[in-house]
């Protein structure tokens, strides 16, 4: 290990030692939003980044999902913006549209004594309202690569050549998913002379690579160096038949959201009940769709989200979540068929954790069985009606067709010979004749 190495090591150990915001050189009215908020210890990633981040220098950290990211990079540049208030002073780019209102939404908490204001540019919303907001020089812009890449090209009068911040958020998936094209168009129109911050949940080569976005060689925080507590997610499986697993769920989410008082059977991962919200998981759209509306049949309130709804319909059902009390611990449970025993390996290697398994009550989860069949039908039969599945075709429709218009992007002289042999083909007609 080398000196700088060792020096980094030791400083993420101190940081962890660390358990209030007082000793980090944020300014007295960031700390007290801080502690009004609630925030009242800082996460290793934000004792880390902070710091550099005010002394001016370039970051690519990595951290969990949940462990503080957001704030890490929110709260110093806030700092900074606080010294000579202008618009537009930073730019933060992120993958998804979601996470773009999330991460306006901790701005605005966190900026509010400062009167901040933002814009969020992403795709799904009207660009002439964004044009108009983005004329209107906010401090913050928080954006997906494709929509802002949009703006620029189309000539909005807007500059970005005086920003002080750019943040790459979930710095990963924006670089290694096609938006390099955009990322190019924004970068091209940017200052030299900015700080740059990626945040990642994990540190892969395509991020390592990346460090020449950056002027300086930036500080680097891998946060699974860190010698933390285990998580505070219980992580459990369930094996299920793959024909009745639809009962397996309701019987869980009953634990959780019915009227049950099943008694502990004992033992590890043995049922019992439960209280709080919950989030699951499918593998497609339709199943997202479906199983929503069968909660909503067992009078379970419930919220779905997933690609085929517009995106004010997400928001929507993302403020609704957002509005429950969700605390940081909670239990994982996934249903595994006798189709995934082996991918259920795969996973464990990769968390290098062994899942318990989660044992249930076979005769209450009969019980259910029938009903829970009849209702998976009626909701499915509802869907053929309301033509859900001719929105899910149109949907990869155009998924198809941006695969192939950025296949051919990345392939302009791909079709050219046809085109010479068909002009080959004329002349010799021509000459025929």
């Amino acid at each position: 290990m080398s000196d700088t190495e060792e020096t980094e090591t030791q400083l993420q150990k101190d940081f962890v030692e660390s358990s209030t915001f007082d000793p980090l050189p944020l300014k007295k009215w960031l700390k007290d939003q801080c502690r009004l908020l609630g925030f009242e210890h800082p996460t290793p990633v934000q004792q880390a980044c902070i710091p550099r981040i005010l002394e001016g220098q370039d970051i690519l950290a990595c951290a969990k999902t949940g462990s503080g990211k957001t704030a890490a990079f929110a709260l110093p540049i806030l700092d900074v913006l606080s010294d000579d208030v202008y618009g537009i002073f930073a730019l933060i780019l992120t993958p998804t549209r979601e996470l773009a209102y999330q991460i306006a939404d901790q701005f605005r908490v966190f900026g509010k004594p400062l009167g901040l204001k933002d814009c969020v540019i992403t795709g799904g919303m009207d660009m002439m309202i964004q044009n108009s907001a983005l004329t209107e020089s906010p401090h913050i812009v928080i954006a997906t690569p494709g929509r802002l890449a949009d703006h620029i090209e189309s000539g909005t009068e807007f500059s970005l050549n005086k920003i002080k911040f750019l943040v790459l958020d979930e710095a990963d998936r924006l670089l290694e998913d096609n938006f390099g094209k955009q990322l190019q168009t924004i970068f091209s129109i940017l200052p030299k002379q900015r700080q740059t911050l990626l945040f990642s949940a994990t540190i892969t080569d395509t991020i390592k690579q990346v460090q020449s976005i950056s002027e300086r060689k930036p500080f680097l925080f891998d946060g699974n160096l860190l010698h933390q507590p285990a998580d505070k997610l219980d992580q459990y499986y369930l094996l299920v038949p793959s024909n009745v697993k639809d009962a397996y769920l309701f019987h869980l989410l009953s634990l959780y959201h019915g009227n049950k008082d099943d008694d502990e059977e004992g033992g590890g991962g043995a049922e019992k009940k439960h209280s709080g919200s919950t989030i699951v998981f499918t593998s497609t759209c339709r199943d997202c769709q479906i199983l929503s509306m069968m909660c909503r049949k067992f009078h379970m309130p419930s919220v779905e989200i997933h690609s085929l709804m517009k995106q004010r319909q997400r928001l929507a059902s993302l403020a609704k979540f957002k509005s429950l009390q969700v605390g940081r611990s909670g239990t994982s449970i996934t249903l595994v068929t006798q189709y995934d025993v082996k991918l259920m390996h795969k996973i464990e290697d990769r968390i290098s954790k062994q899942l318990t398994e989660y044992r249930v009550k076979e005769k209450e989860v009969l019980k259910l069985l029938v009903e829970v069949s009849m209702t998976r039908s009626q909701v499915e039969i509802q869907l053929d009606e309301e033509d859900f599945g001719e929105a899910e075709k149109i949907n990869k429709l155009k998924h198809r067709i941006l695969e192939q218009e950025i296949l051919a992007e990345n392939n302009p002289t791909e079709k050219k010979p046809k085109k010479n042999k068909r002009k080959n083909k004329q002349k010799r007609l021509n000459s025929e004749k």
